[in-house]
């Protein structure tokens, strides 16, 4: 007998009259404003307008969104076009249903039309936003647990998981490992590193993007292991498996090239963008973390004293005008001249 679980909702669905809220649109709902919010933040801070990433997400939420159903329908088609399948159950995406791998991809072409469209370089968007994203997956997993979905292996340890039977979709109750909370705390460890690192290290175009997506693969590549549901496998391993392991490497060896290849930070973000003020309530110029500010102030300090070298200048050439000896000389020798000439008439007026 288990002496302590985690229990499961009764229900993934509560209808409001005739409209349902259901917990798992809810989860992703919140998800997505918790990372655009934390994206604002962050591209502020590097010097863009806020508004910017929400702007943006309305191209990369719907993008994202296609391509996360996209890529669990493909890799998971026999519900949907296997036999017995319901072909029109594929659009039901508030049942379940949406692979990260796709809604990244998907979701960055989206980005990528909407930062075009603004004049704004990708590598420093996906920057800002990385941290947000990872927020956002920790709080969209809890949508598996309304659905009572993607456990992982029988357990009886004090967190296990509690799921309820249901014969319909051959579903068998019992305590399991709550897959879904692992990934929860992954990513908000994930978002923490993502964040300390690119404070640390100033990371740009695209490094702090990619250590996020290496730094999820390695938790999910586990995690995936972990679970029971059905799935498909190549080489004893589950499909999702292989594909965060490919993804890892991949993201590891953009790190690696694109700090030898642009090192350092974007100098600007976004055009037109106004200096903000970062955390520590410096001025943030073009660049990120007050570079430009910093800049700044250097060339008021030179400007200062050029102009001060240049007053020094002209008051040691009036100096010299004034004590020369030479000119000394010449002026004085004219003043006595004028002082011995006679001005014209004054001399006598009397005849003999």
């Amino acid at each position: 007998m288990d002496l302590a679980f985690i229990p499961s909702p009764s229900v993934g669905v509560v209808h409001l009259g005739p409209i349902p809220l259901r917990g798992y649109a809810f989860c992703i709902i919140i998800g997505v404003f918790v990372g655009v919010w934390l994206g604002n933040k962050r591209w502020v801070q590097r010097g863009g307008r806020s508004g910017t990433v929400a702007d943006i997400a309305v191209w990369a939420v719907p993008f994202g969104l296609i391509g996360g159903r996209l890529y669990h329908v493909i890799t998971t088609y026999e519900p949907y076009f296997g036999p017995n399948g319901h072909p029109l159950d594929a659009f039901k995406v508030w049942e379940g249903g949406l692979g990260i791998w796709g809604a990244v991809a998907l979701g960055a072409v989206g980005a990528w039309i909407g930062c075009r469209r603004r004049g704004i370089p990708l590598p420093a968007y996906a920057d800002a936003l990385a941290p947000g994203l990872a927020l956002g997956q920790a709080i969209g997993r809890w949508g598996n647990w309304f659905n009572q979905e993607l456990y992982g292996k029988p357990t009886d340890v004090p967190w296990a998981l509690e799921i309820s039977s249901d014969p319909a979709i051959g579903r068998i109750g019992g305590t399991y490992h709550p897959t879904f909370l692992y990934e929860c705390l992954w990513c908000i460890g994930v978002a923490a590193l993502v964040m300390w690192a690119d404070k640390r290290f100033r990371l740009g175009h695209g490094r702090a993007f990619a250590l996020y997506v290496a730094a999820y693969c390695a938790g999910r590549a586990w995690i995936e292991y972990m679970r029971v549901d059905e799935a498909h496998h190549i080489l004893g391993l589950r499909l999702n498996v292989w594909t965060a392991l490919i993804v890892l490497v991949l993201a590891v060896a953009y790190f690696v090239i694109s700090a030898k290849k642009a090192p350092g930070r974007e100098a600007v973000v976004e055009p037109g963008a106004q200096p903000a003020e970062d955390a520590d309530g410096e001025t943030a110029g073009s660049g990120a973390d007050g570079d430009g500010a910093e800049e700044d102030k250097v060339s008021v300090e030179k400007t200062a004293a050029d102009d001060g070298a240049a007053e020094s200048g002209a008051e040691e050439a009036e100096t010299s005008a004034e004590d020369g000896p030479g000119d000394k000389k010449s002026g004085d020798a004219a003043d006595a001249s004028a002082a011995d000439a006679k001005p014209a008439g004054s001399g006598s007026t009397k005849k003999s």
